[in-house]
C-alpha cells in the first residue's frame, strides 16, 4: 500500500497559449508501482485551460474543488465539485476555468498512456 499527500508531489507547470495556468501532478503512477493506471491531479488557475486534444485512450475525471467547464461532444458543459466525467477514446476535449477559484480535477488514465 502507498499513501501520499497529493500537494507534496512536485507539479509540472504549463503556461502557454496551448495550456495556461495548469499545475499537473502524477500522484500515483509507474514510479509508485502502479502499472495499470495513473492518477493525476490538475489544478487549473482562474482563466486557465488545458489544451484541446484527443487521444486513443479513455479517461475519467472527478471534480474535487472549484468550478469550470469541460468541452466534449462539440459543446461546453459546466463542472462543479462532486461531478464525474468519462471522456471516451478519440473524443476531442478540454478543461477551462472561467471562475475566480482554482479548479482541482483528479484524472485517471490507463497505464499505457503517457503519465503527463
Amino acid at each position: 500500500m502507498k499513501i501520499k499527500q497529493y500537494a507534496e508531489v512536485a507539479a509540472t507547470h504549463f503556461g502557454s497559449d496551448i495550456a495556461k495556468g495548469v499545475a499537473a501532478r502524477v500522484v500515483l503512477g509507474k514510479n509508485d508501482g502502479a502499472p495499470n493506471f495513473c492518477m493525476r491531479v490538475f489544478e487549473i488557475a482562474a482563466g486557465g485551460h488545458t489544451p484541446r486534444h484527443a487521444h486513443a485512450w479513455e479517461h475519467e475525471m472527478f471534480i474535487h474543488a472549484g468550478a469550470g467547464e469541460v468541452y466534449g461532444s462539440g459543446q461546453w458543459h459546466p463542472l462543479r465539485p462532486g461531478k464525474a466525467v468519462l471522456i471516451p477514446g478519440n473524443e476531442e476535449h478540454q478543461l477551462r476555468n472561467p471562475g475566480p477559484d482554482p479548479l482541482v480535477v483528479v484524472c485517471l488514465v490507463p497505464g499505457s498512456a503517457p503519465e503527463l
